[in-house]
């Protein structure tokens, strides 16, 4: 608390215990997601033929079968030289804690899924594993505030937007795949956001982690040359780009996946827009003026 901030919440304590006035003050904790900055230009998208194959052996020597090879997972990811204007993007996943505050401001129904949903989305993870991470009424599951939040579609990632916008008067909301990318390797197309190769101490993924999300900002070691944090594995992210039929894509890998060739920023794939899952979260771009 600032020493201005101080005298006025002195000056109030006095003014209520002198003139029996009651005083409701603000909540001065609160604070918006932190951000970094990526400068407006150029940025290589997407992967040449030799990190694809790479991908595909790192996933065969992990799963001992050719299943991402034979459903051609990364042929889609055509390489080429893409152009954004600046932005700030938040620095991790929002966190269980940040959906928390806008949860309980606005009475928005928390994260969740019934057994019936679930069950009718055909993922192969049973309802079972989606109870560490549902929450208790209004509240994230004990012990999770800095874990990324999950089980939330993406009109539920708008929805936050909004709010954090209409609280702090500026422009919040999804990245677009373009925005996403170039925050989460920079401008000269790393294969990942640390460097050329894979590292399984560096990310949050099934090679090494614990089988779960973790506190955001658990490996500095992996980040983007931004300073992006989380952008392989943890959770898949959201972004604003369509892939028709109500679906969007999602990029950057989860606690779930090895290899770990979809942890590679340039790997993609959709999702419906309706979909609540334990893999996927979500950040937010701040639009600059």
């Amino acid at each position: 608390m600032s020493i201005r901030s101080l005298n006025i919440a002195l000056y109030l304590a006095a003014l209520s215990l002198i003139c029996g006035i009651p005083v409701v003050q603000a909540d001065d904790s609160w604070m918006p997601p932190e951000t970094v900055l990526v400068p407006a230009g150029k940025f290589q998208m997407g992967s040449g033929e030799a990190e694809r194959e790479a991908a595909y052996v790192l996933d065969e020597t992990a799963y001992g079968h050719a299943r991402t090879r034979k459903w051609k997972w990364y042929d889609g990811e055509v390489a080429g030289t893409k152009t954004t204007q600046a932005y700030r993007i938040t620095k991790t996943p929002i966190t269980n804690a940040e959906y928390s505050a806008f949860v309980k401001a606005s009475g928005y129904t928390p994260p969740g899924v019934d057994q019936s949903t679930w069950e009718g989305y055909g993922l192969i993870h049973p309802f079972s594993r989606t109870r560490r991470f549902a929450w208790i009424d209004d509240s994230p599951p004990k012990g999770r505030d800095q874990h990324p939040v999950v089980l939330i579609s993406i009109k539920d990632a708008q929805a936050y937007a909004k709010w954090l916008s209409q609280k702090t008067g500026e422009v919040w909301r999804l990245p677009e795949e373009t925005e996403w990318e170039k925050a989460s390797r920079g401008i000269g197309g790393r294969t990942y956001p640390w460097g050329g190769r894979f590292d399984p101490d560096k990310l949050n993924s099934h090679d090494l982690g614990p089988f779960d999300t973790t506190p955001v900002g658990s490996y500095p070691d992996g980040a983007s040359p931004f300073g992006l944090l989380d952008a392989a594995g943890q959770v898949f992210e959201w972004t604003s780009t369509k892939a028709g039929n109500e679906r969007f894509i999602v990029k950057g890998g989860s606690w779930d996946d090895k290899g770990c060739g979809i942890c590679r920023p340039a790997a993609r794939h959709s999702r419906p827009a309706s979909l609540k899952h334990i893999l996927i979260g979500f950040r937010l771009v701040q639009v600059i003026p």
